[in-house]
């Protein structure tokens, strides 16, 4: 059986041989940052700028199965590519454009999830900030978990820099009530 793990890997591989610049985030980053949950999905933020998007997706769409009807044009409108591998195990992939993306992807490391298997995955920080960008319940239980298994290496000071922008652009102050009771979380421990 292909896990997610595999899956992932040969994603990463397929990125390289383009000499793409990308890295994991959600799930797959959570099993290193947070605590482990299940995960059904392979999650990506791939660097492709605004305006060479429609190259980025062409190739996907050469390898991997669309999950949509008419992906590529949903891709160009929401900036992420859904995707299926070969083996049936979804991919999403984020078109990312935007400074904070670009900061996300350069500032990624190699990490080791079993023997052989390294993948890239975004920094705890910028976990962080997609976690309470993103908001769901789920996405907020995550955010709680990076806090409280990182609570003495995180950057809190990168993490509420790169938030307020986002939470400003999306106008959701919100955002910034649940990063103060998240980082909460940690000064009490």
């Amino acid at each position: 059986m292909i896990t997610i793990f595999e899956t992932a890997l040969e994603l990463q591989s397929f990125c390289e041989k383009h000499a793409w610049n990308s890295c994991f985030i959600g799930g797959i980053a959570v099993q290193a940052w947070s605590q482990a949950r299940v995960t059904r999905d392979v999650d990506l933020t791939l660097l492709t700028g605004f305006g060479d998007e429609a190259s980025f997706i062409e190739t996907l769409l050469a390898h991997y199965t669309p999950r949509t009807a008419n992906a590529a044009q949903f891709a160009l409108r929401s900036r992420v590519l859904l995707l299926n591998s070969p083996s049936g195990i979804g991919i999403d992939i984020s078109l990312g454009a935007l400074p904070f993306e670009q900061l996300a992807v350069e500032r990624s490391t190699l990490y080791e999830f079993a023997p052989g298997l390294k993948l890239r995955i975004c920094s705890a920080e910028d976990l962080m900030v997609m976690k309470l960008f993103a908001s769901r319940a789920i996405d907020i239980r995550d955010a709680e978990g990076i806090a409280v298994r990182n609570d003495k290496t995180l950057d809190w000071r990168y993490v509420e820099e790169q938030l307020i922008p986002l939470a400003e652009a999306k106008e959701e102050p919100e955002i910034l009530q649940q990063f103060a009771r998240v980082r909460g979380l940690s000064a009490t421990l």
